[in-house]
Protein backbone atom coordinates (compact mmCIF):
# COMPACT_ATOMS: atom_id res chain seq x y z
CA UNK A 1 0.00 0.00 0.00
CA UNK A 2 1.06 3.34 -0.97
CA UNK A 3 1.95 6.43 1.73
CA UNK A 4 -0.05 9.40 2.01
CA UNK A 5 3.30 10.85 0.65
CA UNK A 6 3.70 8.77 -2.45
CA UNK A 7 -0.13 9.51 -3.34
CA UNK A 8 0.09 13.10 -3.28
CA UNK A 9 3.63 13.63 -4.95
CA UNK A 10 3.57 13.85 -8.61
CA UNK A 11 5.42 11.58 -10.37
CA UNK A 12 8.58 13.26 -11.87
CA UNK A 13 9.27 11.05 -14.44
CA UNK A 14 6.46 9.29 -16.64
CA UNK A 15 7.64 5.65 -15.66
CA UNK A 16 4.98 2.93 -15.75
CA UNK A 17 5.68 0.64 -12.36
CA UNK A 18 7.08 -2.73 -13.37
CA UNK A 19 9.10 -5.40 -11.39
CA UNK A 20 12.91 -4.77 -10.89
CA UNK A 21 13.48 -7.85 -13.15
CA UNK A 22 11.39 -6.68 -15.97
CA UNK A 23 13.20 -3.28 -15.64
CA UNK A 24 16.19 -3.49 -17.49
CA UNK A 25 18.31 -0.40 -15.88
CA UNK A 26 21.14 -0.40 -18.31
CA UNK A 27 18.89 0.18 -21.38
CA UNK A 28 17.83 3.10 -19.15
CA UNK A 29 20.65 4.12 -18.65
CA UNK A 30 21.92 3.93 -22.43
CA UNK A 31 18.64 5.57 -23.36
CA UNK A 32 19.78 8.35 -21.40
CA UNK A 33 23.19 9.15 -22.35
CA UNK A 34 22.24 8.54 -25.99
CA UNK A 35 19.62 11.63 -25.79
CA UNK A 36 22.12 13.45 -23.66
CA UNK A 37 24.65 13.12 -26.83
CA UNK A 38 21.94 14.82 -29.07
CA UNK A 39 22.18 17.96 -27.09
CA UNK A 40 24.38 20.96 -28.38
CA UNK A 41 26.88 21.60 -25.25
CA UNK A 42 26.46 25.38 -25.47
CA UNK A 43 22.70 26.60 -26.74
CA UNK A 44 22.25 30.58 -27.76
CA UNK A 45 18.80 31.97 -27.60
CA UNK A 46 18.44 33.85 -30.45
CA UNK A 47 16.55 37.25 -29.80
CA UNK A 48 15.29 39.98 -31.66
CA UNK A 49 16.75 43.54 -29.95
CA UNK A 50 13.72 44.94 -31.59
CA UNK A 51 10.98 42.66 -30.42
CA UNK A 52 12.56 43.23 -26.50
CA UNK A 53 12.65 47.02 -26.87
CA UNK A 54 8.99 46.81 -27.69
CA UNK A 55 8.41 45.00 -24.07
CA UNK A 56 10.65 47.28 -22.23
CA UNK A 57 9.04 48.57 -19.25
CA UNK A 58 11.50 50.54 -17.51
CA UNK A 59 13.57 53.33 -19.58
CA UNK A 60 17.17 54.54 -17.69
CA UNK A 61 17.93 57.79 -18.37
CA UNK A 62 21.64 58.45 -18.60
CA UNK A 63 21.81 61.67 -19.48
CA UNK A 64 23.81 64.11 -17.57
CA UNK A 65 22.93 67.70 -16.67
CA UNK A 66 21.49 70.78 -18.57
CA UNK A 67 24.50 73.43 -18.42
CA UNK A 68 23.64 76.08 -16.69
CA UNK A 69 23.26 79.57 -18.38
CA UNK A 70 26.16 81.97 -18.49
CA UNK A 71 27.17 83.25 -15.22
CA UNK A 72 24.18 80.94 -13.02
CA UNK A 73 26.91 78.36 -12.49
CA UNK A 74 29.12 78.35 -9.06
CA UNK A 75 32.59 78.31 -9.13
CA UNK A 76 34.97 75.32 -7.85
CA UNK A 77 35.59 77.15 -4.73
CA UNK A 78 32.20 77.45 -3.38
CA UNK A 79 31.46 73.66 -4.52
CA UNK A 80 34.14 72.54 -2.79
CA UNK A 81 33.26 74.78 0.61
CA UNK A 82 29.56 73.45 0.21
CA UNK A 83 31.03 69.91 0.35
CA UNK A 84 32.90 70.11 3.00
CA UNK A 85 30.06 71.64 5.39
CA UNK A 86 27.58 69.37 3.92
CA UNK A 87 30.62 66.16 5.01
CA UNK A 88 30.24 67.97 9.02
CA UNK A 89 26.48 68.14 8.41
CA UNK A 90 26.55 63.91 7.65
CA UNK A 91 29.22 63.15 10.70
CA UNK A 92 26.89 64.99 12.70
CA UNK A 93 23.67 63.41 11.95
CA UNK A 94 25.52 60.18 12.41
CA UNK A 95 27.07 60.63 15.67
CA UNK A 96 23.19 62.00 17.45
CA UNK A 97 20.58 60.49 15.09
CA UNK A 98 20.41 56.74 17.45
CA UNK A 99 20.28 59.17 20.57
CA UNK A 100 17.49 60.94 18.61
CA UNK A 101 15.58 58.01 17.46
CA UNK A 102 14.80 56.99 20.38
CA UNK A 103 13.35 60.03 21.33
CA UNK A 104 9.74 60.69 21.80
CA UNK A 105 8.35 63.61 19.13
CA UNK A 106 5.65 65.75 20.00
CA UNK A 107 1.62 65.09 20.66
CA UNK A 108 1.29 67.61 17.50
CA UNK A 109 3.80 65.62 15.61
CA UNK A 110 1.95 63.03 13.30
CA UNK A 111 4.16 61.41 10.71
CA UNK A 112 2.07 60.33 7.60
CA UNK A 113 2.06 56.64 6.85
CA UNK A 114 4.93 56.37 4.04
CA UNK A 115 2.49 55.74 1.08
CA UNK A 116 0.55 58.98 2.09
CA UNK A 117 1.67 61.37 -0.77
CA UNK A 118 -0.62 64.60 0.07
CA UNK A 119 -0.23 63.80 4.09
CA UNK A 120 3.43 64.24 3.24
CA UNK A 121 3.22 67.23 1.36
CA UNK A 122 1.12 68.68 4.62
CA UNK A 123 3.69 67.38 6.63
CA UNK A 124 6.72 69.07 4.96
CA UNK A 125 5.29 72.29 3.11
CA UNK A 126 2.15 72.62 5.26
CA UNK A 127 1.84 76.82 5.53
CA UNK A 128 0.14 76.18 9.15
CA UNK A 129 0.70 72.67 9.62
CA UNK A 130 4.12 71.37 8.11
CA UNK A 131 7.36 70.94 9.83
CA UNK A 132 11.24 71.65 10.06
CA UNK A 133 13.25 68.88 8.68
CA UNK A 134 14.33 68.30 12.89
CA UNK A 135 16.63 65.60 13.45
CA UNK A 136 14.34 64.14 16.09
CA UNK A 137 12.26 63.63 12.69
CA UNK A 138 14.56 62.60 10.04
CA UNK A 139 16.38 59.95 12.38
CA UNK A 140 12.83 58.17 13.00
CA UNK A 141 12.72 58.11 8.44
CA UNK A 142 14.02 54.70 7.21
CA UNK A 143 15.90 54.89 3.93
CA UNK A 144 13.16 53.35 2.04
CA UNK A 145 10.80 56.72 2.99
CA UNK A 146 13.36 59.11 2.51
CA UNK A 147 13.70 57.81 -1.38
CA UNK A 148 9.67 58.31 -1.32
CA UNK A 149 10.21 61.73 -0.19
CA UNK A 150 13.35 62.70 -2.68
CA UNK A 151 11.52 61.15 -5.75
CA UNK A 152 8.19 62.69 -5.35
CA UNK A 153 10.02 66.20 -4.58
CA UNK A 154 7.55 67.32 -2.06
CA UNK A 155 10.07 68.77 -0.12
CA UNK A 156 12.42 71.39 -1.20
CA UNK A 157 15.34 73.56 0.39
CA UNK A 158 16.29 72.26 3.90
CA UNK A 159 14.06 69.05 3.61
CA UNK A 160 16.03 68.03 0.26
CA UNK A 161 19.14 68.52 2.15
CA UNK A 162 18.09 66.98 5.33
CA UNK A 163 17.62 64.04 3.19
CA UNK A 164 20.20 63.70 1.19
CA UNK A 165 22.00 64.28 4.68
CA UNK A 166 20.12 60.77 6.07
CA UNK A 167 21.21 58.93 2.84
CA UNK A 168 23.48 56.15 3.89
CA UNK A 169 26.75 55.29 1.61
CA UNK A 170 27.26 53.38 -0.45
CA UNK A 171 24.08 53.92 -1.81
CA UNK A 172 21.24 51.15 -2.53
CA UNK A 173 20.74 51.19 -6.35
CA UNK A 174 17.52 52.78 -6.11
CA UNK A 175 18.77 55.69 -4.19
CA UNK A 176 21.57 56.33 -6.68
CA UNK A 177 18.86 56.64 -9.46
CA UNK A 178 16.82 58.86 -7.56
CA UNK A 179 19.46 61.40 -6.62
CA UNK A 180 20.71 61.60 -10.33
CA UNK A 181 16.81 62.13 -11.45
CA UNK A 182 17.02 65.53 -8.70
CA UNK A 183 20.09 66.76 -10.04
CA UNK A 184 18.71 66.81 -13.50
CA UNK A 185 15.32 68.11 -12.44
CA UNK A 186 17.06 71.05 -10.12
CA UNK A 187 19.17 71.48 -13.20
CA UNK A 188 16.23 71.31 -15.74
CA UNK A 189 14.68 74.19 -13.52
CA UNK A 190 17.98 76.47 -13.53
CA UNK A 191 18.15 76.29 -17.33
CA UNK A 192 14.95 78.58 -17.05
CA UNK A 193 16.13 80.44 -14.56
CA UNK A 194 15.73 84.24 -15.85
CA UNK A 195 17.81 86.17 -13.45
CA UNK A 196 21.00 85.54 -11.53
CA UNK A 197 19.25 87.15 -8.84
CA UNK A 198 16.29 84.58 -8.64
CA UNK A 199 15.67 83.11 -4.87
CA UNK A 200 16.27 79.47 -6.30
CA UNK A 201 19.07 79.39 -7.76
CA UNK A 202 21.45 79.13 -4.80
CA UNK A 203 19.65 76.21 -3.76
CA UNK A 204 19.30 74.40 -6.72
CA UNK A 205 23.07 75.23 -7.36
CA UNK A 206 23.34 73.64 -3.93
CA UNK A 207 21.22 70.10 -4.53
CA UNK A 208 23.87 70.08 -8.11
CA UNK A 209 26.95 70.44 -5.83
CA UNK A 210 26.38 67.94 -3.00
CA UNK A 211 24.94 64.99 -5.50
CA UNK A 212 27.61 65.45 -8.08
CA UNK A 213 30.79 66.08 -5.57
CA UNK A 214 29.78 64.60 -2.57
CA UNK A 215 28.07 61.16 -3.97
CA UNK A 216 30.43 61.44 -6.76
CA UNK A 217 28.25 61.72 -9.76
CA UNK A 218 30.93 63.35 -11.35
CA UNK A 219 29.08 63.63 -14.75
CA UNK A 220 26.69 65.85 -13.22
CA UNK A 221 28.66 68.67 -11.79
CA UNK A 222 29.12 72.18 -13.07
CA UNK A 223 32.12 72.66 -14.98
CA UNK A 224 34.49 74.96 -14.47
Amino acid sequence: MKSDVEEFMPRLLPVESCDTEEYNLELYLSTIVREASLCQDVVVAQIDPKKLKMKQSVNVSITGCLAAPQGFSPCLKWQQQQVSKFSEVRQSVNKHRQHWKSQFLDDNVVMPKMEDEDGWKRFCLGENTGFPPFLSIVSKLNQVTSQILIFNCHCIGRWLYALLACLEKPLLPEAHSLIRQLARRCSAVRANLESKDDDRLSALNLMICIIARYFEQNDLADKV
